[in-house]
């Protein structure tokens, strides 16, 4: 093998992605659109909640209660004048619950008799009620202590404290996961097309007929995507530490190698999806589909893997995006090292080396025949 032909191969593809509109707008305009979409879109903190509130008591007390709803900035409140119309209000979906407060709320309270409130819930969306019963378990003790003066006293004093993410900060979440949708996206996207181009425009035969061999066709064509994977990697980095604030409490040695191995890994998968098909518009339709949703969906990016069945949980194992995932945000916000993550990254190898021997394999079988 001669590094010169590759690298005759390698320049050829930069000076197609250079004069190529589309695969320049994927390799610079999709990983910034998707840190935009995905860094502002998605928050799983539930606010600005639309309250329908109706207070048939009136009392300071009453108006105790609905002054921590409105400081604690959960909450959207619109006065009703009836119970009836709070209801209506969530049927006519204007609002998402409704806190009934009856009469003689503050006389049965200082009585000792026990003040009473209604809570109705909207249990058609089931991913707001957790966050609102959550909220009110707290405005509740916050109102109970403002109308008494004194604290509620408790047997057991609980302090809750939250390592790595302190503030649960949302985005501290989401952006260090996107390291691992836009490598997914990107890499197999770039290479599902490369081969399949030099198929369709019959340039492949041009090539094969040359002294060139098949490796260095490979090495030679993966070689620029590697460096737009890692300029990729690198931007959304730049986003997270910069304008996101995520900290960064681990190695970048680890960090990059992490990144390095599953690159390899996406960029296998383009080759082998390319060589399989030899199609363009088939190959990046199969590539979206077997990159873009694992990445998404089953690599705990939104929804945690531990959470999901037994069927889907045995199917993870087998993608290098869930192990990536574990991977990039350990190091992210826990700062853990290559030893604390030897599992992950032992299990990411294996799958990167079956993939490129794979693809490998393919395309050499492809060219003798």
């Amino acid at each position: 093998m001669k590094i010169s032909r590759a690298f005759a191969i390698a320049e050829k593809e930069v000076f197609h992605v250079m004069r190529d509109p589309f695969t320049l707008a994927m390799a610079l305009l999709l990983p910034m659109m998707m840190v935009m979409i995905f860094g502002f879109a998605i928050e799983f903190n539930v606010k600005n909640i639309h309250l329908a509130l109706y207070d048939g008591d009136k009392t300071a007390a009453s108006r105790k209660v609905a002054e921590t709803l409105a400081s604690s900035h959960y909450f959207i409140i619109s006065p009703t004048d009836s119970p009836q119309k709070a209801i209506a209000q969530i049927f006519a979906e204007k609002d998402r619950a409704a806190l009934i407060i009856n009469r003689n709320f503050e006389y049965n309270l200082f009585a000792g008799q026990g003040a009473h409130a209604q809570l109705v819930l909207d249990g058609s969306d089931n991913s707001t009620v957790g966050s609102i019963i959550g909220y009110f378990s707290t405005i509740q003790k916050l109102s109970y202590e403002k109308i008494t003066k004194e604290k509620i006293p408790y047997m057991i004093n609980l302090k809750t404290r939250f390592l790595y993410n302190p503030e649960l900060n949302s985005r501290w979440f989401i952006v260090p996961g996107l390291m691992v949708v836009v490598i997914a996206v990107l890499s197999t996207l770039l290479t599902s097309l490369t081969i399949a181009r030099e198929y369709e425009n019959g340039s492949m035969e041009l090539l094969l007929s040359t002294p060139i061999r098949p490796i260095e066709i490979i090495l030679g064509k993966l070689a620029p995507y590697v460096i737009l994977g890692f300029g990729s990697v690198t931007f959304v980095y730049i986003m997270a530490r910069g304008f996101f604030e995520v900290p960064f409490r681990g190695s970048h040695l680890v960090f990059y190698g992490g990144c390095f191995i599953f690159l390899t890994t996406c960029l296998a998968q383009g080759l082998l999806i390319s060589t399989t098909i030899r199609k363009q518009q088939m190959s990046m339709q199969v590539a979206m589909t077997t990159a873009l949703l694992p990445s998404i969906l089953l690599s705990g990016f939104i929804f945690p893997v531990e959470s999901m069945p037994l069927f889907f949980r045995i199917l993870t194992a087998i993608l290098p995006a869930r192990w990536f995932m574990e991977v990039s945000r350990d190091v992210f916000l826990k700062g853990s090292g290559v030893y604390e993550l030897r599992y992950s990254f032992f299990v990411l190898s294996v799958i990167c080396i079956l993939m490129v021997v794979a693809s490998i394999k393919k395309f050499k079988r492809d060219v003798e025949a």
